[in-house]
């Protein structure tokens, strides 16, 4: 018998990764607008059986940390709370930064950098590594930067990626940012193509499900299968052998929209759309 994970996925950056005892949640944000509601959200019917819940903050820009987090109710739930070292005073948890390694229970917790504010994570448990990118990507903002920024870029994305890169990786969630055009994927490439991850899903879509879907047609290798989980609550039940990879996903359908004739989903100010990624709107 395999290891065996379930990865769930709720907002933007934000997942839970059950292994064994330990429920890990990274990120976790409701949207600008309050996008997850009802019982999207996470709460108490999460939490219950547990005997640790790690909850990860790798920075607090607010798409990465929402408040309610704190509302979650440490007396009843065996709640740790891990936050960038740099995030502001008045945000809870135990300050970590890059190079930190501590163990929780039998979790090991090992600290990266970032390419923006924060951190980035790898976590241990019951002999599976998962890693949480946070805001760690190759951000190249062509139309705003010059040639000597975007090099700079690049050089402080291979720096933090050249310790990533020794580790065995079985999850990652790592960003695929539309914003950036054509580059969407720069960072991602390489992340699948150095670290090898068993299961990489692309995260930090802003809001835009195909660009992942689309990612994981394109991003799949030899080493790394690519899952895109884009509904909120869709999740994926792992189960890893030695040289095999089981995926079982179980989605939570939202209701149907009718659109009307007047509703567009093709924005032509969007840069993503002036690229030549294969992208298919059903």
């Amino acid at each position: 018998m395999g290891s065996k994970a379930t990865v769930t996925y709720y907002h933007h950056s934000g997942f839970t990764v059950e292994i064994g005892e330990t429920l890990m949640v990274f990120d976790y944000w409701r949207g600008e607008n309050g996008e997850l509601t009802g019982s999207d959200q996470l709460g108490d019917q999460d939490f219950e059986g547990y005997k640790r819940i790690l909850v990860f903050i790798s920075h607090d820009h607010e798409d990465h940390l929402d408040d309610i987090i704190y509302t979650w109710d440490k007396r009843k739930y065996p709640i740790t709370y891990l936050i960038a070292y740099d995030a502001a005073e008045d945000k809870q948890g135990r300050r970590v930064q890059p190079g930190d390694r501590l163990e929780i229970g039998d979790v090991e917790v090992r600290v990266f950098s970032s390419t923006d504010k924060g951190v980035s994570f790898y976590v241990t448990a019951d002999g599976l590594h998962v890693f949480h990118a946070g805001d760690l990507n190759l951000w190249h903002w062509r139309e705003e930067s010059s040639l000597r920024e975007i090099a700079q870029a690049e050089r402080d994305f291979y720096d933090a990626m050249r310790p990533i890169e020794r580790l065995p990786i079985d999850i990652a969630m790592f960003p695929v940012d539309p914003r950036m055009g054509g580059l969407y994927d720069a960072g991602a490439n390489y992340f699948v193509m150095a670290a090898k991850p068993r299961l990489f899903i692309p995260m930090h879509w802003q809001g835009r499900p195909e660009v992942a879907a689309s990612f994981a047609r394109k991003g799949k290798t030899r080493y790394t299968e690519v899952l895109a989980l884009t509904k909120p609550r869709e999740r994926a039940e792992l189960e890893f052998e030695p040289n095999e990879l089981h995926i079982h996903v179980f989605t939570v359908l939202p209701p149907v929209k009718k659109l009307h004739e007047d509703d567009s989903v093709f924005d032509a100010n969007d840069p993503f759309n002036e690229t030549d990624l294969p992208v298919k709107l059903d």
